[in-house]
């Protein structure tokens, strides 16, 4: 069986757990369940901390697991990402008091700075070759400033209204930008076929949710102009309609410009424009 390990909680969990189960995987419905067999895809999960998962794969225990690209990084583990999922998104950046004076990474050599992720900070400053000392807290670091802790801040920024609300701002660049990802333990053979089936899943609900299946139908002397409107991923579907001179059009197209493509198709000529949700899908 492949042994998968999935987060147990947190902000991955729920939508690693609705991409698993449109990939065709069973799910668990009692939250403090710890393994789940689904003997019907040959597959095991184990419901993880997010920190550990990445540990748990690059020490060979577990096949491949679903975690965050920060959290990979922070942990320092013998394993490596192999595909990006699209959910999870986080900025992890530098933030200081408002109106203070450092204004970028080079500013912050001899500083404290409290984080919950020492690895990659440490990594980060390393990079830059900035000698700061780092100062690890389990969470909450936004207080660290005021208690004295620290006099710079580097966690996760999504909207930046708690650092504001704590009288902090960001500084420099984005250290990372991350997401949740597919891990593997370095060097593991990623195109074993167990493992292959399992990406080309995820690959599939990936492109579900991105395309859309459009239908029409366009007239002969049209078509050319309809196609390059909608040239699918090989190209796309054409039958003859009963009427002469018409013909019917099928192709897979971009879910964010579908209602762009069917203005622009309408005013060609085209009639009885149709989109339709794509579950599931193998390229």
């Amino acid at each position: 069986m492949l042994r998968i390990a999935v987060p147990n909680k947190g902000s991955l969990s729920g939508p690693a757990a609705e991409m698993l189960h449109e990939a065709g995987y069973r799910q668990r419905k009692d939250p403090k369940e710890l393994v789940l067999v689904d003997p019907e895809n040959q597959v095991e999960f184990f419901f993880l901390r997010p920190r550990d998962i990445a540990v748990y794969v690059g020490s060979g225990r577990l096949d491949v697991g679903i975690t965050g690209r920060d959290l990979l990084l922070d942990s320092g583990a013998d394993a490596e990402e192999v595909l990006a999922l699209g959910f999870g998104g986080s900025t992890f950046r530098f933030a200081r008091p408002v109106g203070g004076q450092v204004e970028d990474v080079q500013g912050l050599e001899g500083m404290r700075i409290a984080t919950s992720y020492t690895g990659l900070v440490e990594q980060h400053l390393a990079d830059k070759g900035v000698d700061a000392s780092v100062v690890h807290l389990d969470g909450a670091v936004e207080t660290a400033i005021e208690l004295g802790v620290a006099e710079v801040i580097a966690d996760v920024v999504e909207t930046g209204t708690s650092l504001r609300n704590a009288g902090l701002e960001v500084i420099g660049e984005p250290i990372m930008k991350s997401e949740a990802i597919v891990v593997r333990r370095t060097g593991a053979d990623v195109e074993e076929p167990k493992v292959q089936q399992f990406l080309r899943r995820l690959q599939g609900v990936l492109v579900a949710r991105t395309y859309v299946m459009m239908d029409y139908d366009c007239r002969a002397e049209h078509l050319e102009k309809a196609v390059a409107l909608t040239p699918g991923l090989e190209s796309p579907t054409i039958s003859p309609l009963h009427n002469e001179g018409w013909v019917a059009v099928r192709a897979m197209v971009p879910a964010k410009e579908a209602q762009q493509i069917m203005d622009d198709l309408y005013a060609l000529g085209a009639r009885a424009i149709l989109t339709t949700a794509i579950h599931a899908c193998r390229l």
